[in-house]
């Protein structure tokens, strides 16, 4: 005799198909143009997506030409819909040329 399926058994589940284990803190890198306000507009998205980020914890980085800014925002993980929607705001900021 077999046993009922639930759809909880059925549905597939978000944390194993995962590598990450969340919550974790998870660095992501965003390389921009140089201009006033890129910082702040980077930290900015990273709080809206995670309401604990430190901006204290950015870490900057000039390009040698001095053109550009590579940021690395650290923020706490929680989910893949989390993350995948910060990517998607800072890949659509007008400012940001790379997301990694």
């Amino acid at each position: 005799m077999t046993s009922p399926s639930t759809p909880a058994a059925n549905s597939p589940d978000p944390r194993r198909d995962s590598l990450i284990d969340y919550p974790c803190p998870f660095p992501i890198k965003a390389m921009g143009l140089k201009v006033e306000g890129f910082e702040a507009a980077m930290v900015e998205i990273a709080k809206r997506h995670d309401p604990s980020f430190d901006a204290t914890t950015l870490e900057i980085r000039h390009s040698k030409g001095g053109h550009y800014l590579g940021v690395t925002l650290t923020v706490l993980a929680t989910s893949r819909t989390q993350l995948d929607a910060l990517y998607r705001e800072l890949t659509g900021h007008p400012w940001v040329k790379v997301v990694l």
